[in-house]
């Protein structure tokens, strides 16, 4: 994880020094580098039900017990769009955390194995490409790829992300010219 000093608002001049926790600048992050997000997320029937009934996804395979039992895997999967969202998730605070501008994209999504209640999701991320914008100055493309294995390294999720992310000299301006202007916008 990357720390940022930052004055406090309001800390008066001798006050504490303030760390700021932030993700990797499009700068800082390197192709081929293995990313392990920790700590894991042991999910759970909740989490299931939960996701599955707010998102509006009635399938018997992640809510119906009895039904699931019949089934080939003999049990509820963990809803697959949940997995997906909790493997990006996980990258967040080490690698996009205030500087990430937007997703673009999540492409070849895969899912080799179930995920079942009760299981811990580890995700790993490893950079597979870079590029500064052509037409956005100070901005640059991030491609990454997402591995999610349960506690007995059998890979749950696959996939691939790009990203519009800042480089740090851009970013340092934009809040620069926000504090000039007497607002910081986060």
């Amino acid at each position: 994880m990357s720390e940022t000093d930052r004055t406090s608002p309001g800390a008066s001049a001798g006050g504490p020094r303030v760390i700021e926790q932030r993700g990797l600048y499009f700068d800082e992050l390197e192709e081929g580098v293995v990313y392990a997000h920790r700590p894991g997320r042991t999910v759970t029937e909740t989490d299931n039900v939960l996701f599955t009934t707010m998102t509006m996804n009635t399938q018997a395979l992640h809510l119906d017990a009895a039904w699931s039992a019949g089934q080939p895997f003999g049990q509820r999967l963990m809803n697959s769009m949940f997995t997906l969202a909790t493997v990006v998730g996980q990258s967040v605070p080490q690698l996009t955390q205030g500087t990430i501008i937007a997703q673009l994209g999540l492409t070849d999504v895969s899912f080799p194995h179930p995920l079942y209640h009760g299981d811990t999701l580890y995700t790993e991320t490893v950079v597979t490409g870079k590029r500064l914008s052509s037409s956005r100055a100070g901005q640059g493309i991030v491609t990454m790829q997402h591995t999610g294995r349960n506690q007995h390294g059998d890979v749950v999720a696959l996939a691939a992300r790009s990203c519009l992310m800042w480089t740090r000299e851009a970013h340092a301006a934009t809040g620069l010219e926000a504090a000039q202007k007497g607002t910081i916008e986060t």
